[in-house]
């Protein structure tokens, strides 16, 4: 898959599994889809950037004597995730033409001959 495709995919799944709840990074890199590949190197710095655009909120909290970061939605991020799902009709659209143009025998150009 793309890097940038990705991504988006990334940024968007993150935030949908906060939006079932607060939950800390080694438990959201095993809620979001294998297929992703989400590892920890690329986990912290999305969750930095989506806490610097304000849709995640972290809170320090001691869990078998070792401070551990929770993170939570938030409003700007339950928007973009609404952003996200209602772009997925504009996706879908263009996953269908490439689909259906792909499956359709190639067009001799015009005075082209064989």
């Amino acid at each position: 898959m793309d890097a940038q495709m990705k991504r988006g995919f990334l940024e968007a799944c993150v935030l949908a599994v906060l939006n079932r709840g607060e939950s800390y990074g080694y438990q959201i890199i095993k809620d979001v889809p294998p297929s992703l590949g989400l590892t920890e190197s690329t986990l912290y710095p999305l969750l930095k950037r989506l806490e610097s655009a304000g849709c995640i909120a972290v809170r320090s909290a001691e869990h078998n004597g070792r401070l551990r970061k929770y993170y939570r939605i938030t409003k700007e991020g339950r928007a973009r995730v609404a952003v996200f799902i209602e772009e997925w009709t504009e996706v879908e659209a263009i996953y269908r033409f490439v689909s259906e143009a792909g499956a359709e025998k190639p067009r001799k150009a015009e005075g082209a001959t064989l």
